[in-house]
């Protein structure tokens, strides 16, 4: 059977933590930042952890 490939676009956003947790960024950060509040936009610069659901079909993406 062949190795099973990582999930590109999943590598590229998923980070994996030393204790094996997944850390995301969050989304509307992209543009029309000035519409924003400075404190939802520093919230929105922070990772954040994959919710239960989306870390199973993550991990799956990622080989893991």
């Amino acid at each position: 059977m062949p190795k099973m490939k990582t999930d590109s676009g999943a590598k590229k956003r998923i980070k994996i933590t030393g204790t094996g947790k997944l850390r995301r960024g969050k989304a509307f950060r992209g543009h029309l930042m000035e519409g924003k509040t400075s404190v939802r936009a520093r919230r929105l610069g922070r990772q954040t952890d994959l919710s239960p659901g989306q870390e199973k079909q993550v991990k799956r993406l990622m080989g893991l």
